[in-house]
């Protein structure tokens, strides 16, 4: 009974403690003022991945394409390889508009999930709140639309973000095959949520 006790114990602790706890992350005193993510930064780049989409038991497959349109202001188009778009959507700032979805993902819940993963996805800086290290990586504290995130750097190398809530891992993005400051294959994973985006750049 007693080691019952210590092993609840031991499990309702661990589960409370925070994702930087959890993962054995050490705190760094010195921070850099902001994250970077240089992926789509270049106004000059089309950016360009066949894509698959998982979500609600559907899979989409199509043309991914980011364009960088200024500061803070980039568009993201999801289309069939024939061109017919399935959604078409603005980020300005804090400003965020829907151009076109198909009416078969027209529903908030995911719109407002899409809406956070492409605002990390393409956001370039954001202010550090804190700074870890875990091994070889450094990794950066941020909030990004009032939520945790985690971003991975080895070598000054952005390789993954990670968004965090109740300390929970939530979302995982992963960076690779990267290649003068971009990432041939993106990775948005969700552990809570029937979503899986896997993009894969056009040689």
């Amino acid at each position: 009974m007693r080691y019952l006790l210590s092993s609840l114990s031991l499990f309702l602790l661990i589960g409370c403690a925070s994702y930087p706890v959890q993962n054995g992350f050490e705190p760094k005193s010195d921070s850099p003022k902001k994250t970077s993510n240089p992926y789509f930064s270049n106004a000059r780049k089309d950016y360009v991945y066949k894509a698959k989409i998982d979500a609600f038991n559907r899979s989409f497959g199509g043309i991914f394409i980011v364009k960088k349109l200024g500061a803070e202001h980039h568009r993201i188009a999801f289309t069939t390889e024939i061109g017919n778009t399935i959604f078409d959507f603005t980020f300005k700032g804090d400003d965020f508009r829907v151009n076109r979805i198909l009416k078969d993902l027209d529903r908030k819940v995911l719109i407002n999930i899409l809406k956070r993963d492409f605002k990390a996805l393409t956001q370039e800086h954001s202010p550090v709140k804190k700074n870890f290290v875990l091994n070889t990586e450094n990794i950066l504290q941020t909030d990004i639309l009032s939520k945790k995130h985690y971003f991975y750097y080895n070598d000054e190398q952005l390789n993954k973000i990670v968004r965090v809530d109740r300390n929970k891992e939530k979302v995982e993005f992963t960076f690779t095959n990267i290649d003068d400051q971009f990432a041939k294959q993106i990775e948005i994973a969700h552990h809570n949520f029937k979503l899986h985006i896997a993009l894969k750049a056009f040689k």
